[in-house]
């Protein structure tokens, strides 16, 4: 079943009003309690000198009320004192600037210094609170990459990118054949030559830039796998986990998730929408409750990257304080997201924060409580779901989608490297796919290019533009069929073009050549015609010559009638992305094509989904709307008239 928590910051409190706090806690149905994440320098106010009373109480104070305490290690914040010692470890902006102490995330991943420092609190923490009863679960670090935050360009970054480069090439004359660097004159004869993409007078090599994005990934997969391997020595069976950023793709995050017990993840839905591409009128609809899909996108990225298992361990409660724009959600979006993460296999969703600050950074941050102790609005509404929680019954694990879409995150650095086009976006691809799906109430698991294929009836590829021939053998030998996004296979691992031309080893697929592309601006007027309808190309079309089935064309003054979409029995192909609706016809032409069960006629702004036996579903509008439930439906949650901003649970017959 769902469980509730919070995220608290005894060091931020009087001491007089833990106790108070704890009880509240567990008055409105709280089990977890995250803390210390930022207390380094109050535990460690000088080096080697170490200040636990404090901590130990705070502990022993959540704990005895009945808390289960999640614990964290405090590396995203080094100390002042490590800093003066030591102000090497401070990274390095893409400008050349050193990025001072006075905020967080103040540190450079390839500092060996640093990762020394962060091994030995790391090793701290687990020695003085991996056997304490009360803390049940571990969080590394906080929020990797936040604050763009991974690359750095120090001479630490220097050196470790050098050894990186030869580790992975073993000779300067592999490395200036993968790089191309008979272009240009860019030939080197060391390792020790090569500088960082940065600050050059034109843009950088495409295979230096993604080598840089793939070095800076593993350094923090080292960074978090050194502080894993030390926790495990302490901590017992206390699961391990580090809470990812959705909107952060500058690592891999499959990588750092093989390393945890699970993942968990910071759900913030507003500040995705005044940060989203989308058009202002569109986003003047979803004000006050913020990009429908976004939420649940990442929870089922960090269920997989979690291998199954993912919290939430911060949601948003109200207004935050770091967007553009911090409007407020509306009344019951704090009960509806934590119901939304559950249903998509989230297990536990914590608030942050219990109380907001009356100081410093995040004092416009809204917590469950106002900074009076009076209960803020989604104080109410976190206790409706407590009590909600006793009238379910159990739900099981998220089952299997029947769709797939794929993530490839060294993917999206090769969009970034080589864009070809101001307003492309991985991002943004991928989340129109998910998007389109959800509104038709097809599930969707997001998964990678080394997950399990097995029972998917469609995998769905929106621009997976680096060439995996290993992958598509899989998806060859896979019962599911397959759509392809354009730039799909359409470079090697080196960012050279796929040979002997794209797709590359997607050919195995689907028999087809891309000869040309081109990045198209709003304003262009390229349509395909498919299925008897007109739809507008958006911002990328391609050109290929295909011996497939033709299943759509281009209409325009260029190249009128070549073909926008080909396929066969296994594989569909499409040469342009398109616009909302025309994505929409696609998409239901593919769920036919591969047989998916959906969820038909859902209106405007309501979401269905299902984990286990349980069916849910969310109006993300302020019209009520009407569910046509079986007869024999038992509804738990809710009514079949929901409504606006509301949530309905049931089952399609009895549970037993």
């Amino acid at each position: 079943m769902l469980e509730l928590g919070t995220c608290y910051y005894p060091e931020q409190w009087p001491e007089a009003i833990w106790a108070d706090d704890a009880y509240q806690m567990v008055e409105l149905g709280l089990k977890w309690v995250r803390i210390a994440e930022f207390s380094w320098a109050l535990v460690e106010p000088e080096e080697g000198k170490f200040d636990w009373a404090w901590l130990d109480r705070a502990v022993n104070v959540l704990g005895q009320a009945g808390l289960d305490v999640v614990m964290c290690t405090p590396t995203a914040a080094p100390p002042k004192w490590l800093i003066d010692k030591h102000p090497e470890i401070l990274p390095v902006d893409e400008n050349g600037v050193t990025r001072k102490f006075g905020a967080r995330r103040h540190y450079c991943f390839s500092s060996p210094i640093y990762l020394e420092y962060a091994t030995k609190i790391a090793e701290e923490f687990a020695q003085r609170y991996g056997q304490n009863p009360y803390v049940k679960a571990w969080q590394i670090d906080n929020e990797y990459g936040d604050h763009d935050t991974i690359h750095s360009y120090s001479p630490a970054a220097k050196r470790a990118f050098g050894e990186w480069l030869e580790h992975r090439y073993s000779s300067i004359e592999q490395l200036n054949e993968a790089w191309g660097t008979c272009f240009w004159g860019m030939k080197y004869s060391a390792f020790s030559q090569i500088e960082l993409p940065n600050n050059l007078v034109e843009e950088p090599s495409p295979t230096h830039l993604l080598d840089y994005y793939r070095f800076s990934s593993d350094q923090v997969v080292k960074f978090n796998r050194a502080q894993v391997d030390t926790l495990r020595k302490f901590v017992g069976s206390s699961p391990i986990t580090h809470n990812f950023m959705g909107h952060n793709a500058d690592y891999d995050h499959y990588a750092v998730g093989a390393d945890v017990d699970f993942a968990s993840w910071d759900s913030y839905p507003m500040g995705a929408l005044v940060y989203s591409p989308k058009e202002d009128a569109e986003k003047a609809k979803l004000l006050r409750v913020g990009l429908p899909d976004q939420p649940a996108f990442n929870h089922d990225l960090y269920r997989h990257v979690g291998k199954g298992k993912a919290w939430v361990m911060e949601q948003q409660p109200g207004p935050v304080n770091w967007a553009k724009h911090n409007q407020s959600p509306q009344d019951g979006m704090i009960r509806l997201w934590t119901w939304l993460a559950y249903a998509h296999g989230i297990d536990v969703v914590c608030y942050f924060r219990w109380r907001q600050s009356k100081f410093a950074q995040e004092q416009f941050h809204t917590g469950l409580l106002l900074p009076n102790n009076e209960p803020d609005q989604a104080f109410s509404e976190v206790a409706q779901v407590a009590n909600e929680c006793k009238l379910l019954p159990e739900a099981g694990e998220k089952k299997k989608a029947q769709v797939a879409l794929v993530l490839d995150y060294p993917s999206r650095w090769a969009a970034r490297t080589l864009p070809q086009g101001a307003d492309y976006s991985s991002a943004k691809v991928a989340m129109d796919w998910y998007t389109t799906l959800s509104r038709m109430g097809v599930d969707v698991d997001i998964i990678g290019p080394h997950s399990d294929l097995s029972d998917y009836k469609l995998i769905i590829l929106p621009d997976m533009i680096i060439d995996n021939p290993k992958f598509t053998s899989r998806l060859n030998e896979a019962a599911a069929k397959v759509f392809l996004g354009p730039r799909s296979g359409s470079k090697t691992e080196h960012m050279h073009v796929s040979e002997p031309l794209p797709p590359g080893s997607l050919k195995e697929l689907i028999h087809l050549d891309v000869v040309r592309v081109e990045s198209l601006p709003r304003y262009n007027q390229d349509q395909i015609v498919f299925e008897g309808e007109h739809g507008n190309v958006t911002n990328w079309r391609e050109s290929i010559k295909a011996s497939e089935e033709v299943l759509g064309h281009f209409r325009s003054d260029y190249r009128d009638g070549y073909p926008a979409l080909v396929g066969n029995q296994k594989c569909i192909y499409a040469a342009a992305h398109v616009d909302d609706a025309l994505q929409e016809k696609i998409a239901t032409y593919l769920v036919k094509w591969a047989d998916v069960e959906l969820h038909a006629g859902l209106q405007e702004g309501l979401r269905i989904t299902c984990r286990g036996q349980l069916k849910f579903a969310f109006n993300f509008t302020n019209e009520t709307k009407y569910l046509n439930l079986p007869e024999a439906a038992v509804i738990y949650v809710g009514a079949e008239h929901i409504s606006a901003f509301g949530v309905v649970i049931w089952s399609d017959s009895p549970i037993e």
